[in-house]
């Protein structure tokens, strides 16, 4: 890619992660001057398939083994059971918890 901002012919260094249906999941940017971080990229795509294969969300700074977030309840009878703290769960709030990846 090229950046208008910083010249006409200068590169800049982009990464894309696309999953096996052709979908872009991911786009990094990285400016001409810098490389780019590779165990970043291999945590990426780890979060990602982490979230698709156990249906959670990987939170800020996610590493792999660490806990993910459980999806929010969605009726008020899942809400009732997630007040329950199941086992497994760490829950900060009924809408907030946290479960060990290898409890999945």
């Amino acid at each position: 890619m090229i950046s208008p901002e910083v010249s006409t012919s200068e590169t800049v260094r982009t990464v894309y992660i696309i999953d096996d249906k052709q979908v872009i999941r991911a786009i990094l940017n990285y400016p001409m001057t810098n490389g780019r971080n590779i165990p970043e990229i291999l945590r990426l795509v780890e979060a990602i398939q982490t979230s698709d294969k156990e249906k959670v969300a990987t939170p800020a700074n996610w590493c792999p083994g660490q806990p993910v977030v459980v999806p929010s309840p969605k009726t008020y009878s899942e809400l009732l059971e997630r007040v329950k703290c199941p086992h497994g769960l760490k829950c900060i709030d009924w809408y907030l918890c946290y479960k060990n990846k290898n409890y999945l």
